[in-house]
């Protein structure tokens, strides 16, 4: 079990007395070819009219997402839903890629940190553009000026909940999932399989993007 969650190194890179990169990141890379090469596939000979049974099925679950997160930010926050997707849709394929026999990247904290830490800078950045800078900073010591400390200690505890809350559940499914497998190694362990690295992995995805949204709509206000 501490072997798969040891963070390993898949190669080095020979320039400036080398440079380790970890498994984590070449998966993503992995997962990143697939969306790629899977957006290109999809969009192809997208049409107005007569359009196909493909395209009927893209433009309902591009458009689902779309409407969900509008929802959410409302007008003002619309420049950030694309952001918002890709980052959905990047989480649950990571959670889901256990199913080829890979190692989720998610269960690696320096990548649940990065996304957080991603997100936290998209969040300040949207208060920014949304109040400009001097009413941004104002905002710290809002409602009443001896809140600041604490406005202030929130910018840091944001990226921290967010990364310790989709790093702990990936790793306690992980677990879970191992000890399952530990009692019982037959068939028992298939339904749970299904439902951590499947309907979990969704989930998990739902809560880090629909977080973010939140804490977007709370700055842009």
């Amino acid at each position: 079990m501490m072997e798969e969650l040891d963070c390993k190194t898949a190669f080095t890179i020979p320039v400036f007395g080398g440079i380790p990169v970890a498994e984590s990141v070449v998966i993503t890379w992995v997962i990143m070819a697939i969306l790629v090469i899977g957006s290109i596939v999809l969009v192809r000979g997208l049409r107005v009219e007569n359009v196909s049974k493909k395209q009927l099925v893209l433009e309902t679950i591009v458009g689902t997402l779309y409407d969900f997160f509008y929802d959410l930010l409302g007008e003002k926050g619309k420049r950030y839903i694309p952001y918002l997707m890709t980052v959905g849709i990047y989480i649950a394929f990571s959670n889901m890629i256990g199913l080829l026999g890979m190692k989720s990247p998610t269960k690696d904290v320096g990548v649940t940190g990065a996304l957080a830490l991603m997100s936290i800078v998209l969040i300040e950045y949207s208060g920014v553009h949304a109040k400009g800078p001097k009413k941004f900073l104002k905002s710290f010591a809002e409602p009443i000026p001896i809140m600041l400390p604490m406005n202030i200690l929130e910018m840091f505890i944001r990226p921290l909940s967010l990364c310790m809350r989709l790093f702990g559940n990936i790793l306690g499914a992980f677990v879970i999932m191992e000890l399952i497998k530990y009692v019982a190694p037959l068939l028992v362990p298939i339904p749970f399989s299904m439902y951590f690295d499947i309907f979990d992995g969704f989930i998990q995805a739902y809560v880090f993007v629909f977080l973010t949204s939140l804490f977007i709509k709370e700055t842009i206000e």
